[in-house]
Protein backbone atom coordinates (compact mmCIF):
# COMPACT_ATOMS: atom_id res chain seq x y z
CA UNK A 1 0.00 0.00 0.00
CA UNK A 2 1.82 3.60 -1.16
CA UNK A 3 2.61 5.79 1.64
CA UNK A 4 -0.40 8.79 2.06
CA UNK A 5 1.11 12.08 1.37
CA UNK A 6 1.91 14.75 3.83
CA UNK A 7 3.45 17.81 4.43
CA UNK A 8 6.88 18.03 5.18
CA UNK A 9 7.79 18.06 9.08
CA UNK A 10 8.08 21.29 10.55
CA UNK A 11 6.14 22.94 7.33
CA UNK A 12 2.39 23.18 8.23
CA UNK A 13 -0.52 23.84 6.60
CA UNK A 14 -2.58 26.73 8.25
CA UNK A 15 -6.46 25.77 7.62
CA UNK A 16 -9.68 27.56 7.31
CA UNK A 17 -10.30 27.79 10.80
CA UNK A 18 -7.04 29.60 11.71
CA UNK A 19 -6.45 31.84 8.98
CA UNK A 20 -9.24 34.66 10.00
CA UNK A 21 -6.86 35.15 12.73
CA UNK A 22 -3.59 35.56 10.59
CA UNK A 23 -5.35 37.93 8.68
CA UNK A 24 -6.33 39.69 11.50
CA UNK A 25 -2.81 39.81 12.81
CA UNK A 26 -1.52 40.86 9.29
CA UNK A 27 -3.88 43.05 8.32
CA UNK A 28 -3.27 45.34 12.14
CA UNK A 29 0.50 45.29 10.91
CA UNK A 30 -0.23 46.58 7.74
CA UNK A 31 -2.25 49.66 8.70
CA UNK A 32 0.61 50.41 11.46
CA UNK A 33 3.14 50.30 8.93
CA UNK A 34 1.20 52.44 6.48
CA UNK A 35 0.41 54.96 9.03
CA UNK A 36 4.24 55.30 9.68
CA UNK A 37 4.99 55.22 6.20
CA UNK A 38 6.69 52.66 5.60
CA UNK A 39 6.26 50.98 2.05
CA UNK A 40 6.10 46.89 1.03
CA UNK A 41 8.75 45.45 -1.13
CA UNK A 42 8.43 41.71 -2.08
CA UNK A 43 11.47 39.57 -2.76
CA UNK A 44 11.83 36.17 -4.24
CA UNK A 45 11.99 33.39 -1.43
CA UNK A 46 14.79 31.58 -3.58
CA UNK A 47 18.50 33.38 -3.67
CA UNK A 48 22.08 32.58 -4.49
CA UNK A 49 23.34 30.38 -1.57
CA UNK A 50 26.46 33.65 -1.99
CA UNK A 51 24.08 35.84 -0.46
CA UNK A 52 23.60 34.74 2.83
CA UNK A 53 27.45 33.65 3.00
CA UNK A 54 28.34 36.92 2.98
CA UNK A 55 25.96 38.53 4.43
CA UNK A 56 25.01 36.06 7.97
CA UNK A 57 28.23 34.54 8.04
CA UNK A 58 29.61 31.60 6.70
CA UNK A 59 30.45 30.49 10.76
CA UNK A 60 26.93 30.48 12.06
CA UNK A 61 24.68 28.12 12.81
CA UNK A 62 22.33 29.37 10.41
CA UNK A 63 24.40 28.61 7.41
CA UNK A 64 26.53 25.90 8.98
CA UNK A 65 23.88 23.95 9.95
CA UNK A 66 20.02 25.29 8.96
CA UNK A 67 20.06 26.41 5.41
CA UNK A 68 18.10 24.25 2.87
CA UNK A 69 20.59 24.54 -0.18
CA UNK A 70 20.65 22.72 -3.47
CA UNK A 71 21.97 22.73 -7.18
CA UNK A 72 19.47 23.67 -9.55
CA UNK A 73 19.64 22.60 -13.31
CA UNK A 74 22.13 24.92 -14.15
CA UNK A 75 24.80 23.97 -11.53
CA UNK A 76 23.87 27.35 -9.48
CA UNK A 77 24.04 26.86 -5.68
CA UNK A 78 20.32 28.30 -4.47
CA UNK A 79 19.12 28.44 -0.71
CA UNK A 80 15.45 28.69 0.28
CA UNK A 81 15.32 32.65 1.82
CA UNK A 82 16.51 31.96 5.89
CA UNK A 83 16.11 35.65 6.97
CA UNK A 84 14.86 38.44 4.93
CA UNK A 85 17.02 41.27 5.42
CA UNK A 86 20.03 39.88 3.43
CA UNK A 87 17.16 39.50 0.74
CA UNK A 88 15.81 42.98 1.04
CA UNK A 89 19.60 44.47 0.97
CA UNK A 90 20.06 42.67 -2.21
CA UNK A 91 17.04 44.09 -4.03
CA UNK A 92 17.85 47.49 -3.18
CA UNK A 93 21.15 47.47 -4.40
CA UNK A 94 20.14 45.36 -7.39
CA UNK A 95 18.19 48.19 -8.61
CA UNK A 96 19.40 51.52 -6.86
CA UNK A 97 16.85 52.66 -4.41
CA UNK A 98 19.29 53.42 -1.66
CA UNK A 99 21.92 55.53 -4.06
CA UNK A 100 22.95 58.80 -3.30
CA UNK A 101 21.44 58.77 0.35
CA UNK A 102 18.05 58.00 -0.55
CA UNK A 103 16.05 57.25 2.45
CA UNK A 104 13.74 53.88 2.30
CA UNK A 105 11.54 52.81 5.01
CA UNK A 106 10.73 48.76 3.65
CA UNK A 107 8.61 45.89 4.88
CA UNK A 108 7.82 42.68 4.01
CA UNK A 109 6.17 39.42 4.78
CA UNK A 110 6.82 36.02 3.84
CA UNK A 111 8.00 32.56 4.73
CA UNK A 112 11.30 32.08 5.88
CA UNK A 113 13.12 28.56 5.62
CA UNK A 114 15.63 26.70 8.46
CA UNK A 115 16.06 23.13 9.07
CA UNK A 116 15.79 23.22 12.59
CA UNK A 117 14.25 20.64 15.36
CA UNK A 118 10.69 20.81 14.58
CA UNK A 119 8.71 22.53 18.34
CA UNK A 120 5.65 24.69 19.63
CA UNK A 121 6.83 28.24 18.23
CA UNK A 122 9.81 26.80 15.79
CA UNK A 123 9.34 25.63 12.47
CA UNK A 124 11.15 24.54 9.24
CA UNK A 125 8.88 26.95 7.14
CA UNK A 126 8.07 29.82 9.42
CA UNK A 127 6.55 33.55 8.58
CA UNK A 128 7.88 36.34 9.18
CA UNK A 129 7.17 40.01 9.00
CA UNK A 130 10.53 42.38 8.56
CA UNK A 131 11.27 45.87 8.21
CA UNK A 132 14.25 47.35 7.37
CA UNK A 133 15.51 51.12 6.82
CA UNK A 134 18.10 52.80 5.09
CA UNK A 135 20.16 55.95 5.23
CA UNK A 136 19.13 56.83 8.09
CA UNK A 137 22.01 56.72 11.36
CA UNK A 138 20.83 58.47 14.50
CA UNK A 139 19.20 56.85 17.22
CA UNK A 140 15.80 58.70 16.44
CA UNK A 141 14.99 55.59 13.69
CA UNK A 142 15.97 53.11 16.35
CA UNK A 143 13.62 54.31 18.57
CA UNK A 144 10.96 54.26 16.11
CA UNK A 145 11.19 51.03 15.40
CA UNK A 146 11.00 49.83 18.78
CA UNK A 147 8.07 52.55 19.23
CA UNK A 148 6.27 50.84 16.36
CA UNK A 149 6.21 47.65 18.17
CA UNK A 150 4.81 48.77 21.51
CA UNK A 151 2.08 50.65 19.64
CA UNK A 152 1.57 46.98 18.09
CA UNK A 153 1.40 44.85 21.37
CA UNK A 154 -1.07 47.93 22.34
CA UNK A 155 -3.44 47.22 19.52
CA UNK A 156 -3.25 43.17 20.17
CA UNK A 157 -3.52 43.37 23.64
CA UNK A 158 -0.55 41.74 24.47
CA UNK A 159 1.20 44.46 25.50
CA UNK A 160 2.04 43.59 29.44
CA UNK A 161 2.67 39.70 28.02
CA UNK A 162 6.39 41.16 26.20
CA UNK A 163 9.68 42.65 27.74
CA UNK A 164 11.50 44.74 25.89
CA UNK A 165 15.94 43.64 25.93
CA UNK A 166 18.44 45.64 25.00
CA UNK A 167 21.76 46.10 24.37
CA UNK A 168 24.61 47.68 21.95
CA UNK A 169 27.61 45.73 20.36
CA UNK A 170 29.33 48.68 19.41
CA UNK A 171 31.24 49.47 15.75
CA UNK A 172 33.21 47.01 14.06
CA UNK A 173 36.08 48.15 15.77
CA UNK A 174 34.98 48.27 19.43
CA UNK A 175 33.60 44.31 18.85
CA UNK A 176 36.57 43.35 17.81
CA UNK A 177 38.64 44.54 21.01
CA UNK A 178 35.55 43.19 23.40
CA UNK A 179 35.93 39.43 21.04
CA UNK A 180 39.94 39.54 21.65
CA UNK A 181 39.38 40.73 25.38
CA UNK A 182 36.56 37.35 25.68
CA UNK A 183 38.25 34.88 23.55
CA UNK A 184 41.35 35.32 26.15
CA UNK A 185 39.26 34.94 29.30
CA UNK A 186 36.76 32.06 28.06
CA UNK A 187 39.93 30.39 26.47
CA UNK A 188 41.22 30.72 30.52
CA UNK A 189 38.47 28.73 31.41
CA UNK A 190 37.82 26.59 28.30
CA UNK A 191 37.52 23.08 30.29
CA UNK A 192 34.25 24.57 32.10
CA UNK A 193 32.72 25.15 28.88
CA UNK A 194 30.14 23.05 27.36
CA UNK A 195 30.76 21.38 23.78
CA UNK A 196 29.06 24.04 22.07
CA UNK A 197 30.51 26.53 23.39
CA UNK A 198 34.10 25.24 22.89
CA UNK A 199 33.28 24.89 19.20
CA UNK A 200 31.37 28.64 19.15
CA UNK A 201 35.13 29.84 20.75
CA UNK A 202 36.65 29.09 18.16
CA UNK A 203 34.43 30.54 15.54
CA UNK A 204 31.70 32.84 16.47
CA UNK A 205 32.63 33.76 20.57
CA UNK A 206 29.98 35.79 21.02
CA UNK A 207 27.53 33.62 20.30
CA UNK A 208 28.65 31.94 23.36
CA UNK A 209 27.34 34.55 25.87
CA UNK A 210 23.67 33.23 24.52
CA UNK A 211 24.29 30.06 25.44
CA UNK A 212 21.38 27.95 27.91
CA UNK A 213 23.55 25.75 29.55
CA UNK A 214 23.77 26.77 33.12
CA UNK A 215 27.66 25.51 34.03
CA UNK A 216 28.73 27.72 31.06
CA UNK A 217 26.12 30.70 32.36
CA UNK A 218 28.59 30.78 35.55
CA UNK A 219 31.85 31.20 34.16
CA UNK A 220 29.94 34.04 32.22
CA UNK A 221 29.40 35.54 35.26
CA UNK A 222 32.93 37.27 35.26
CA UNK A 223 33.85 37.55 31.80
CA UNK A 224 34.51 40.73 30.03
CA UNK A 225 31.20 42.87 29.53
CA UNK A 226 30.74 44.78 26.09
CA UNK A 227 29.78 48.25 27.48
CA UNK A 228 33.40 48.68 28.97
CA UNK A 229 34.13 48.52 24.81
CA UNK A 230 31.76 50.78 23.34
CA UNK A 231 33.23 53.27 21.56
CA UNK A 232 32.28 57.16 22.10
CA UNK A 233 29.98 57.24 18.92
CA UNK A 234 28.08 53.87 20.03
CA UNK A 235 27.70 54.63 23.67
CA UNK A 236 25.94 57.98 22.25
CA UNK A 237 24.16 56.45 20.05
CA UNK A 238 22.68 54.15 22.68
CA UNK A 239 22.51 56.81 25.11
CA UNK A 240 20.26 58.35 22.62
CA UNK A 241 17.86 55.71 22.15
CA UNK A 242 17.12 55.05 25.91
CA UNK A 243 16.49 58.71 26.06
CA UNK A 244 13.53 58.67 23.72
CA UNK A 245 12.49 55.31 24.76
CA UNK A 246 12.04 56.98 28.32
CA UNK A 247 10.28 60.05 26.73
CA UNK A 248 8.06 57.74 25.22
CA UNK A 249 7.20 55.46 28.38
CA UNK A 250 8.89 51.98 27.13
CA UNK A 251 10.38 50.11 29.95
CA UNK A 252 13.22 47.92 29.27
CA UNK A 253 16.06 45.93 30.29
CA UNK A 254 19.59 46.38 29.83
CA UNK A 255 20.66 42.78 28.95
CA UNK A 256 24.45 42.66 28.32
CA UNK A 257 24.66 39.08 26.79
CA UNK A 258 22.08 39.96 24.03
CA UNK A 259 24.08 39.62 20.89
CA UNK A 260 21.97 38.23 18.27
CA UNK A 261 22.91 35.26 16.01
CA UNK A 262 23.81 36.92 12.48
CA UNK A 263 27.21 38.80 12.02
CA UNK A 264 25.86 42.07 10.70
CA UNK A 265 24.48 43.65 13.54
CA UNK A 266 26.25 46.79 15.16
CA UNK A 267 25.48 49.12 17.91
CA UNK A 268 21.56 48.74 18.57
CA UNK A 269 20.02 45.16 19.26
CA UNK A 270 16.92 44.14 20.75
CA UNK A 271 14.69 41.21 21.56
CA UNK A 272 11.14 41.82 22.61
CA UNK A 273 10.78 38.39 24.59
CA UNK A 274 7.77 36.92 26.50
CA UNK A 275 7.27 34.26 29.43
CA UNK A 276 3.82 32.93 27.63
CA UNK A 277 5.02 30.48 25.34
CA UNK A 278 7.29 27.82 26.70
CA UNK A 279 11.35 28.25 25.42
CA UNK A 280 10.55 29.92 22.53
CA UNK A 281 10.75 33.63 24.22
CA UNK A 282 11.59 35.89 21.13
CA UNK A 283 8.63 36.91 19.07
CA UNK A 284 10.82 40.34 17.98
CA UNK A 285 14.22 41.19 17.58
CA UNK A 286 16.56 43.02 15.23
CA UNK A 287 19.12 45.82 15.24
CA UNK A 288 21.31 47.92 13.11
CA UNK A 289 23.76 46.73 10.72
CA UNK A 290 25.68 49.64 9.08
CA UNK A 291 28.55 47.83 7.57
CA UNK A 292 26.11 44.86 5.76
CA UNK A 293 25.34 46.86 2.37
CA UNK A 294 29.28 47.91 1.79
CA UNK A 295 30.23 44.00 2.76
CA UNK A 296 27.48 43.08 0.06
CA UNK A 297 29.24 45.24 -2.32
CA UNK A 298 27.65 48.76 -2.13
CA UNK A 299 28.79 52.13 -1.25
CA UNK A 300 28.37 53.18 2.71
CA UNK A 301 25.04 53.01 3.78
CA UNK A 302 23.58 52.69 7.30
CA UNK A 303 20.80 50.16 8.08
CA UNK A 304 18.56 48.83 10.39
CA UNK A 305 15.39 46.65 11.11
CA UNK A 306 13.60 44.18 12.68
CA UNK A 307 11.75 40.76 12.15
CA UNK A 308 8.79 39.51 14.55
CA UNK A 309 7.76 35.90 14.16
CA UNK A 310 4.07 35.47 12.58
CA UNK A 311 3.47 31.95 14.15
CA UNK A 312 4.46 33.19 17.37
CA UNK A 313 2.75 36.31 17.75
CA UNK A 314 -0.56 34.19 16.36
CA UNK A 315 0.03 31.76 19.59
CA UNK A 316 0.25 34.31 21.80
CA UNK A 317 -3.46 35.87 20.72
CA UNK A 318 -4.76 32.84 21.29
CA UNK A 319 -2.70 31.90 24.55
CA UNK A 320 -3.57 35.05 25.99
CA UNK A 321 -7.55 35.09 24.70
CA UNK A 322 -6.84 38.53 22.57
CA UNK A 323 -8.60 37.71 19.35
CA UNK A 324 -11.59 39.39 18.71
CA UNK A 325 -15.23 38.56 18.61
CA UNK A 326 -15.68 39.49 14.87
CA UNK A 327 -12.67 36.89 13.66
CA UNK A 328 -14.25 33.88 15.04
CA UNK A 329 -17.50 34.98 13.00
CA UNK A 330 -17.25 35.11 9.01
CA UNK A 331 -20.59 35.49 8.42
CA UNK A 332 -22.86 38.42 9.37
CA UNK A 333 -25.85 37.36 7.50
CA UNK A 334 -27.05 34.36 5.70
CA UNK A 335 -29.36 34.28 2.61
CA UNK A 336 -32.06 30.83 2.73
CA UNK A 337 -34.23 30.78 -0.14
CA UNK A 338 -36.41 28.09 -0.87
CA UNK A 339 -37.64 27.16 -4.75
CA UNK A 340 -36.12 28.12 -7.57
CA UNK A 341 -37.93 31.47 -8.35
CA UNK A 342 -36.50 32.72 -5.10
CA UNK A 343 -32.91 31.31 -5.47
CA UNK A 344 -33.22 33.21 -8.32
CA UNK A 345 -34.62 36.36 -6.77
CA UNK A 346 -32.15 36.01 -3.76
CA UNK A 347 -29.29 36.04 -6.09
CA UNK A 348 -29.88 39.42 -7.79
CA UNK A 349 -31.35 40.83 -3.89
CA UNK A 350 -27.66 39.95 -2.68
CA UNK A 351 -26.16 41.39 -4.95
CA UNK A 352 -28.17 44.72 -4.96
CA UNK A 353 -27.01 44.48 -1.24
CA UNK A 354 -23.36 44.04 -1.69
CA UNK A 355 -23.79 47.02 -4.19
CA UNK A 356 -24.55 48.81 -1.33
CA UNK A 357 -23.11 47.73 1.56
CA UNK A 358 -19.69 46.46 0.47
CA UNK A 359 -17.91 45.56 3.60
CA UNK A 360 -21.37 43.37 4.63
CA UNK A 361 -20.42 39.65 4.80
CA UNK A 362 -23.41 37.89 2.99
CA UNK A 363 -23.61 34.34 2.19
CA UNK A 364 -25.78 33.06 -0.05
CA UNK A 365 -26.74 29.31 0.45
CA UNK A 366 -26.18 26.74 -2.22
CA UNK A 367 -27.03 23.47 -2.76
CA UNK A 368 -30.67 24.02 -2.50
CA UNK A 369 -32.54 21.99 0.57
CA UNK A 370 -34.85 22.12 3.46
CA UNK A 371 -35.98 24.74 5.49
CA UNK A 372 -34.27 22.58 8.44
CA UNK A 373 -30.87 22.21 6.69
CA UNK A 374 -30.58 25.79 5.46
CA UNK A 375 -31.14 27.11 8.73
CA UNK A 376 -28.59 24.28 9.82
CA UNK A 377 -26.14 25.91 7.63
CA UNK A 378 -26.80 29.39 8.77
CA UNK A 379 -26.30 28.77 12.07
CA UNK A 380 -23.21 26.76 11.62
CA UNK A 381 -21.86 29.71 9.51
CA UNK A 382 -21.98 31.96 12.91
CA UNK A 383 -24.35 34.70 10.90
CA UNK A 384 -25.88 37.40 13.00
CA UNK A 385 -29.29 37.16 10.78
CA UNK A 386 -30.82 34.88 8.41
CA UNK A 387 -32.83 36.25 5.64
CA UNK A 388 -35.37 34.35 4.28
CA UNK A 389 -36.88 34.08 0.73
CA UNK A 390 -40.15 31.92 -0.16
CA UNK A 391 -43.09 31.95 -2.12
CA UNK A 392 -44.90 34.01 0.42
CA UNK A 393 -42.02 36.52 0.40
CA UNK A 394 -42.03 36.33 -2.76
CA UNK A 395 -45.07 37.58 -3.57
CA UNK A 396 -45.12 40.51 -1.55
CA UNK A 397 -41.59 41.53 -2.30
CA UNK A 398 -39.95 41.21 1.56
CA UNK A 399 -37.46 39.04 3.03
CA UNK A 400 -37.69 37.11 6.41
CA UNK A 401 -35.40 38.70 8.57
CA UNK A 402 -34.35 36.22 12.01
CA UNK A 403 -32.01 37.13 14.66
CA UNK A 404 -29.75 33.84 15.18
CA UNK A 405 -27.77 35.05 17.75
CA UNK A 406 -29.66 36.40 20.69
CA UNK A 407 -33.03 37.98 21.07
CA UNK A 408 -36.05 39.52 18.71
CA UNK A 409 -38.56 38.17 16.80
CA UNK A 410 -38.70 37.17 12.89
CA UNK A 411 -40.24 40.50 10.94
CA UNK A 412 -40.61 41.43 7.07
CA UNK A 413 -38.33 43.76 5.70
CA UNK A 414 -39.21 44.96 1.79
CA UNK A 415 -36.69 44.50 -0.30
CA UNK A 416 -35.72 47.99 -1.78
CA UNK A 417 -35.40 48.73 2.14
CA UNK A 418 -33.29 45.78 2.77
CA UNK A 419 -29.75 47.46 2.69
CA UNK A 420 -30.67 50.09 4.93
CA UNK A 421 -32.13 47.80 7.39
CA UNK A 422 -28.96 45.53 7.36
CA UNK A 423 -26.81 48.92 7.44
CA UNK A 424 -28.31 49.61 11.04
CA UNK A 425 -28.89 45.97 12.83
CA UNK A 426 -25.08 44.78 11.82
CA UNK A 427 -23.27 47.58 13.14
CA UNK A 428 -25.65 47.85 16.32
CA UNK A 429 -25.28 43.95 16.88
Amino acid sequence: MSKSLQAIRGMNDILPEQTPLWRYFEGTVARLLDNYGYKQIRMPIVEFTELFKRSIGEVTDIVEKEMYTFEDRNGDSLTLRPEGTAACVRAVLEHGITGGGQVQKLWYIGPMFRHERPQKGRYRQFHQIGLEVFNLDGPDIDAELIIMTWRLWGELGIRDAVKLELNSLGTSESRGRYREALVEYLSAHHDKLDEDSQRRLKTNPLRVLDTKNADTQAVLVDAPKMADYLDDESRAHFEGLKARLDAVGIPYVLNPKLVRGLDYYSKTVFEWVTDKLGAQGTVCAGGRYDGLVEQMGGKPTTGVGFAMGIERLVLMLETLEQIPEEISRQVDVYLCAFGEAAELAGLALAERVRDQLPNLRLQVNAGAGSFKSQFKKADKSGALYALILGDDEMAQQVVGFKPLRGQGEQQSIAWDALAAHLATCVVQG
